[in-house]
Protein backbone atom coordinates (compact mmCIF):
# COMPACT_ATOMS: atom_id res chain seq x y z
CA UNK A 1 0.00 0.00 0.00
CA UNK A 2 1.49 3.50 -0.99
CA UNK A 3 0.78 6.31 1.54
CA UNK A 4 0.17 9.38 -0.35
CA UNK A 5 3.06 12.17 0.24
CA UNK A 6 1.80 15.26 2.32
CA UNK A 7 3.70 18.32 1.54
CA UNK A 8 4.45 21.08 3.53
CA UNK A 9 1.99 24.46 2.47
CA UNK A 10 3.69 27.62 3.62
CA UNK A 11 1.54 31.02 4.05
CA UNK A 12 2.44 33.19 0.62
CA UNK A 13 3.68 35.68 3.39
CA UNK A 14 6.08 33.71 4.73
CA UNK A 15 7.28 32.89 0.64
CA UNK A 16 7.16 36.77 -0.16
CA UNK A 17 9.56 37.60 3.72
CA UNK A 18 11.82 34.44 2.75
CA UNK A 19 11.90 36.15 -1.28
CA UNK A 20 12.59 39.59 0.75
CA UNK A 21 15.38 38.34 2.49
CA UNK A 22 17.17 37.42 -0.80
CA UNK A 23 16.39 40.24 -2.89
CA UNK A 24 16.04 43.12 -0.30
CA UNK A 25 18.57 42.35 2.61
CA UNK A 26 21.25 40.82 0.18
CA UNK A 27 21.77 37.25 1.48
CA UNK A 28 22.39 34.56 -0.76
CA UNK A 29 19.46 31.66 -1.73
CA UNK A 30 21.58 29.13 0.14
CA UNK A 31 21.75 30.98 3.45
CA UNK A 32 18.51 32.32 3.08
CA UNK A 33 16.85 28.68 2.82
CA UNK A 34 19.35 27.25 5.31
CA UNK A 35 18.28 29.81 8.06
CA UNK A 36 14.32 29.00 6.95
CA UNK A 37 14.57 25.54 7.17
CA UNK A 38 13.57 25.11 3.24
CA UNK A 39 14.80 23.76 0.59
CA UNK A 40 17.42 25.91 -1.77
CA UNK A 41 15.28 24.68 -5.13
CA UNK A 42 11.98 26.03 -3.34
CA UNK A 43 12.71 29.24 -2.37
CA UNK A 44 14.48 29.41 -5.93
CA UNK A 45 11.17 28.98 -7.18
CA UNK A 46 9.13 31.09 -5.20
CA UNK A 47 12.19 33.63 -6.02
CA UNK A 48 11.38 33.45 -10.42
CA UNK A 49 7.88 33.23 -9.48
CA UNK A 50 7.59 36.83 -7.93
CA UNK A 51 10.28 38.13 -9.81
CA UNK A 52 7.85 37.15 -13.05
CA UNK A 53 4.69 38.44 -11.04
CA UNK A 54 6.03 41.65 -10.68
CA UNK A 55 6.92 42.36 -14.55
CA UNK A 56 10.34 41.02 -14.53
CA UNK A 57 11.82 43.38 -12.19
CA UNK A 58 11.93 47.02 -11.85
CA UNK A 59 15.88 47.52 -12.19
CA UNK A 60 17.84 47.37 -14.93
CA UNK A 61 20.15 44.23 -15.07
CA UNK A 62 23.07 46.82 -14.69
CA UNK A 63 21.34 48.35 -11.38
CA UNK A 64 20.89 45.17 -9.83
CA UNK A 65 24.32 44.20 -10.04
CA UNK A 66 25.10 47.19 -8.59
CA UNK A 67 22.89 47.02 -5.76
CA UNK A 68 23.68 43.56 -5.11
CA UNK A 69 27.18 44.82 -5.40
CA UNK A 70 26.85 47.95 -2.72
CA UNK A 71 24.61 45.74 -0.19
CA UNK A 72 27.81 43.41 0.00
CA UNK A 73 30.11 46.29 0.57
CA UNK A 74 27.80 47.50 3.12
CA UNK A 75 27.95 44.28 4.80
CA UNK A 76 31.36 43.63 4.51
CA UNK A 77 31.87 47.11 6.03
CA UNK A 78 30.08 47.13 8.86
CA UNK A 79 31.58 43.93 9.87
CA UNK A 80 35.17 45.81 9.56
CA UNK A 81 33.26 48.49 11.84
CA UNK A 82 32.73 46.24 14.63
CA UNK A 83 36.39 44.73 14.86
CA UNK A 84 37.41 48.04 14.44
CA UNK A 85 35.19 48.66 17.44
CA UNK A 86 36.19 45.51 19.86
CA UNK A 87 39.80 45.85 19.42
CA UNK A 88 39.73 49.85 20.34
CA UNK A 89 37.87 48.70 23.39
CA UNK A 90 40.45 45.49 23.83
CA UNK A 91 43.67 48.52 22.95
CA UNK A 92 42.15 50.62 25.49
CA UNK A 93 41.87 48.53 28.46
CA UNK A 94 45.45 47.58 27.90
CA UNK A 95 46.56 51.49 27.98
CA UNK A 96 45.33 51.75 31.56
Amino acid sequence: MTAKRSYKQYPQEFKEEAVALVIEQGYSVPEAAKSLGVATNLLYRWKDKQEQSNGESSLAETEQEELKRLRQEVKTLRMEKEILKKASAFFAKEMK
